[in-house]
């Protein structure tokens, strides 16, 4: 099949799929005496999947290694390029979500206020900017590494760990499931939690930032789905959960990734929907010597003026010396 007659057929140009060509994503043979390329069912195949995941948004390099997957049959890694690309995409999302709120905002402005003020335009755009820029989301922990050995890890009540189970049957407690009810766990790990939440008959979904954590979860908990995310762009259309739940992983943002990550939790759960959160905290206010080093652990008092400030009642409990849990319902 020559080039026109497959650009027709699948509904691109000739010079796109010369691109392609040009990026070493198909490789068709050509015909000795004038070089004329001819496609074959492959190299159609080839061009349709690679149509399929740049309508997916996928990058040609990241094409190019989805390819060798493909081919290799390893659907493991392939799955992994599609989970990261659809990451991508919600954060996208939630950026042009953010730009169209602060782009309302000023038309109000301008439609409100005579003359123009622009050093309010300027600082409501520099604010979405500074918004977009905390949610980029870099792994500093390299969870993958650990994901093997994570379960021995915290049966081994170091001080990160301490009362690890303890503190996880206290949270299915106060959650309290209703058979049925759907609930998200954010960085959900080797899925602990979410297991025993699915022993007490709730329907559980898990994130996690770390695809070998995730390939864990889905041995050990089958039927539970799982997708790759954080909490900055949690994988997940508004209003689709009864409660969010999160255990030894809120700490690991900054302080102000934690007010987007309460943002987020607020935007996938249901009107009346519940957050609890199990995690190292300060029980005053002082701070680590280096919070850059991963372990920023949130004053209690910070969050629970921020659940106050949202419109939630909170209860809250300290279970050793730095792990607390709070549980936060909102008022109406």
């Amino acid at each position: 099949m020559k080039i026109k007659e497959i650009a027709d057929k699948l509904k691109i140009s000739a010079r796109t799929i010369r691109f392609y060509e040009e990026k070493g994503l198909i490789d068709p043979s050509k015909q000795e005496n004038n070089q004329y390329r001819d496609f074959n069912e492959k190299d159609i195949w080839r061009l349709q999947t690679i149509i399929s995941l740049r309508e997916a948004g996928m990058t040609v390099g990241d094409i190019k290694k989805a390819l060798k997957e493909i081919e290799g049959q390893d659907i493991e890694e392939l799955q992994y390029y599609l989970e990261l690309q659809r990451s991508v995409m919600f954060s996208k999302w939630l950026e042009i979500k953010q730009i169209i709120e602060t782009t309302d905002y000023m038309i109000h402005i301008v439609k409100n206020q005579k003359p123009l003020p622009l050093d309010d335009i300027y600082e409501l755009a520099e604010g979405s900017k500074r918004l977009r820029e905390q949610r980029v989301w870099r792994d500093k922990w390299n969870f993958d590494r650990l994901a093997s050995i994570h379960d021995q890890r915290v049966l081994n009540d170091s001080l990160e760990y301490k009362n690890y189970e303890e503190a996880l049957d206290l949270t299915v407690k106060w959650l309290s499931p209703t058979p049925g009810e759907k609930g998200l766990d954010i960085g959900t790990g080797t899925g602990n939690l979410a297991g025993k939440l699915i022993e007490q008959g709730a329907n559980m979904a898990g994130v996690d930032q770390s695809k070998e954590m995730l390939k864990q979860c889905q041995k050990k908990l089958p039927d539970m789905e799982t997708k790759l995310g954080n909490f900055l762009a949690i994988p997940y259309l508004d209003g689709k959960f009864d409660f969010v739940v999160s255990s030894f992983a809120f700490h690991h943002l900054t302080e102000e990734q934690k007010i987007l990550g309460i943002e987020e939790m607020r935007r996938v759960l249901k009107p009346h929907g519940r957050i609890c959160i199990t995690d190292l905290m300060l029980a005053n206010e002082q701070k680590p010597d280096d919070p850059d080093n991963g372990q920023n652990y949130t004053p209690l008092g910070d969050l629970l003026n921020l659940f106050e400030k949202i419109g939630y009642i909170t209860k809250h409990q300290r279970i050793n010396e730095l792990l607390h849990i709070v549980y936060a319902v909102p008022i109406r």
